[in-house]
């Protein structure tokens, strides 16, 4: 970032002729910004500036069209002859496994040193085990390399063998390009890198290790070429050499974009696209890290950099720490916080289980304030002394350029401190074990980690696995300094909600940070208007079932949806059918739930009334005369008509209270007759029709002779059209 840090100081790069991005194939997230403010300051301040990108493996095209097409110079360069060797069989096993058999048939089969490739320092360290353990011949020397080692370690990598000896350097991609390794005349390469990517999603970066990309592969082989014809041992078959991507995914599609936000918003730059990118940044990923430097304060509402976001630019780490810092400095932790930076950076000072890990951060700063405190260790844990020396000056390097006080730490405040940096990730204990985030993710610590039984936790360092990552770094706080510390966080809010656990609606006042209530009270102000708006959301989830449908409340939706039919799709009569009713709830439910709270309260309503009160008073006319409940039948009763039957209005009625009656009834006005469903003196059907007269005629006789036999006492006459109804038979009496 120090190309960035001083365009961001010196816009018009006085004194500047040139700007040469080396290894611009790399595509750092850094690299990427630097070009797009540079072509900006080329383009708007400096036209005389002059901007040259150089690679072994770069896409010149590509480049070329982003500086106004530009010209491309290529040099072939020297380069001897390397001869390269595929292990057909090597991926049976672990990289670390494969690797070290390569290499002692390396060290059998060539002279000069060796460069192993490597995705990262876990597995180099793997294999320099291996290696001491299986390798007995003199002179042989092993040498990891990677960032974190000390300058001494990586001076003895890259220093010449000693006579009559010879080196086996273990490296990462750092090796790849950036350095120069000599008497380097054999590469093994395990095709393996460790990048970082960013998850919009989780809102976390995880490492990964991935296949190298061909462009590595080629620069890789080609360290085997630098002094005279090398060996190259690739541990994948040949075939696979095709399937490999031509370049690597440049760092700005995955990367974490918060610092790039906040460049950005210094350079004065409100859309990224307004800058000229090969890969401009992902909009998903910079809105989210917009948002983050918004709780940081870092950010005004507007996208502007406030000055606490000039300041955290201004500190040579990521700006969740800057921010950390610089608000523990205001309390008088800023000893504290550039340690706990300090430690976050080196991810870890502690190696240990993973399955029993302790992720308290107090240990951590205990042991950085006080490294001979062994005792603090946990069980099965040490110390990685590289990393602890790193932290210390690092920490120490940060008090500096603050003008910190050097001081006795304070390891309890870990937590707040954690959660200055990590607002998203305060987290709060779930009843069900495990632990649930401010930004709604899961997480889980182990079950014998003392963290398990904390309320409150600010995490540090967890996994984005899916449903809960794994906690690696966390301390515990208390919910007295969430309230103080993140006030501007922390929404309050009235809620009115449907609960389907109880059935019932919830009246709840809370205070969230996030995804996380901080306090939950009954809201006992609540107005009707929620609260009925909560129960139509409950009769949503419980459907019309729920509501008491009574049988005068079903035949009224029958006798108008009956009406509606009748008169087709220009009807004027409400649509009151099962599906329409739910669509419509608000219409014509909505006001008569005024005091009612639960599932239970809904038996209180009348249905009949609340369906009637859809119609005006025209229509409740013409629902009597038209579709009336029911009909008076010859033998003097009175009969309701069932209209929810598929078939139409069904009249349900003994066949003896018809006689007399030789036409079918109708409603509607005389539009349609009615289903009759003739019953016997037992009340079970004997015919069903819509023509009377024509059943009397000539399916009656039939019906009497079959039943007559069974029902003496009952009236069976001749001519039922004209003979005298009944609706009983009189019981003989002693």
């Amino acid at each position: 970032g120090i190309l960035t840090r001083r365009l961001q100081d010196d816009s018009m790069l006085e004194g500047v002729g040139l700007v040469i991005f080396d290894e611009f194939h790399e595509r750092s997230l850094d690299a990427d910004l630097g070009l797009a403010m540079a072509l900006d300051i080329q383009r708007n301040l400096r036209p005389e500036l002059r901007i040259l990108a150089m690679s072994a493996t770069l896409d010149g095209a590509a480049v070329s069209r982003l500086l106004d097409n530009a010209p491309i110079v290529e040099s072939e360069g020297r380069e001897f002859p390397v001869e390269t060797r595929y292990l057909e069989g090597a991926l049976r096993g672990s990289a670390t496994v494969v690797a070290a058999k390569a290499v002692e048939q390396a060290l059998d089969e060539t002279a000069g040193d060796i460069l192993v490739f490597l995705p990262g320092e876990r597995e180099i360290r793997a294999l320099e085990r291996s290696l001491q353990d299986a390798i007995f011949a003199p002179g042989i020397l092993i040498a990891p390399l990677y960032g974190a080692l000390t300058q001494e370690a990586q001076n003895k990598a890259l220093q010449p063998s000693p006579p009559g000896h010879r080196k086996v350097v273990l490296a990462t991609s750092i090796a790849e390009t950036s350095l120069t390794i000599e008497g380097v005349r054999t590469v093994v390469d395990a095709g393996l890198a460790r990048v970082s990517r960013f998850d919009p999603i989780t809102g976390l970066s995880r490492l990964e290790t991935v296949r190298v990309s061909r462009a590595s592969a080629d620069q890789r082989r080609g360290r085997a070429g630098r002094l005279g014809p090398g060996i190259c041992y690739r541990l994948w078959p040949e075939v696979e050499t095709r399937g490999l991507v031509p370049a690597a995914t440049p760092e700005i599609r995955d990367a974490d974009l918060t610092s790039l936000a906040l460049e950005l918003a210094l350079w004065g730059v409100e859309n990224a696209e307004a800058l000229a990118w090969l890969d401009p940044p992902p909009q998903g990923a910079l809105a989210q890290a917009r948002d983050l430097l918004r709780q940081l304060d870092a950010l005004d509402s507007d996208g502007r950099a406030t000055a606490h976001g000039r300041s955290m630019a201004r500190l040579p780490m990521h700006p969740r720490l800057a921010h950390m810092v610089l608000r523990a400095k205001e309390r008088d932790l800023g000893q504290e916080a550039a340690a706990l930076a300090a430690l976050l950076v080196e991810r870890d000072i502690l190696t240990g289980p993973g399955a029993s890990r302790d992720a308290d951060l107090r240990t951590r700063l205990e042991l950085l304030d006080n490294p001979n405190m062994r005792h603090r260790l946990p069980t099965g844990y040490e110390l990685r002394q590289g990393a602890l020396r790193r932290a210390v000056e690092a920490a120490r390097q940060t008090c500096g350029m603050l003008d910190i006080d050097d001081r006795r730490l304070a390891p309890a405040r870990a937590g707040m401190l954690a959660a200055l940096a990590y607002p998203d990730r305060i987290a709060a204990r779930r009843p069900q074990g495990g632990f649930r985030l401010a930004n709604g993710r899961g997480a889980i610590v182990a079950e014998e980690d003392p963290l398990a039984k904390e309320s409150w936790l600010a995490v540090a360092e967890v996994s984005g696995a899916i449903p809960d990552g794994r906690i690696f770094l966390a301390s515990s706080i208390e919910l007295d300094d969430i309230e103080a510390e993140f006030g501007a966080l922390i929404e309050s809010s009235e809620e009115v909600a449907w609960d389907p656990r109880s059935q019932s609606v919830a009246a709840r006042c809370r205070r969230r940070l996030g995804a996380l209530v901080l306090a939950d009270t009954l809201w006992t102000g609540a107005p009707d208007a929620a609260i009925s708006a909560a129960m139509l959301d409950g009769v949503r989830a419980l459907g019309l079932s729920a509501l008491p449908w009574t049988a005068a409340a079903r035949s009224l939706q029958a006798r108008i949806k009956f009406l509606r039919a009748l008169e087709g799709e220009n009807s004027s009569w409400p649509d009151v059918s099962d599906a329409n009713l739910e669509r419509g709830l608000d219409d014509w439910l909505g006001q008569h739930l005024t005091g009612v709270r639960g599932s239970a309260g809904l038996a209180r309503l009348d249905l009949a009334r609340i369906l009637m009160g859809r119609l005006d008073h025209r229509e409740r006319r013409r629902l009597d005369t038209e579709a009336p409940v029911a009909l008076d039948v010859p033998s003097g009763r009175t009969r309701a008509l069932d209209y929810g039957a598929p078939d139409g209005p069904v009249l349900a009625v003994k066949l003896q209270e018809m006689f007399g009656l030789a036409e079918t009834p109708r409603v509607a006005n005389g539009r349609v007759p009615v289903l009759l469903h003739l019953l016997s003196p037992a009340g079970r059907p004997v015919q069903v029709t819509r023509d009377l007269a024509s059943f009397w005629r000539s399916g009656y006789a039939d019906v009497k002779r079959d039943l007559k036999g069974r029902y003496p006492r009952h009236p069976w006459p001749d001519d039922p059209a004209t003979a005298t109804p009944t609706a009983s038979v009189r019981r003989r009496t002693r």
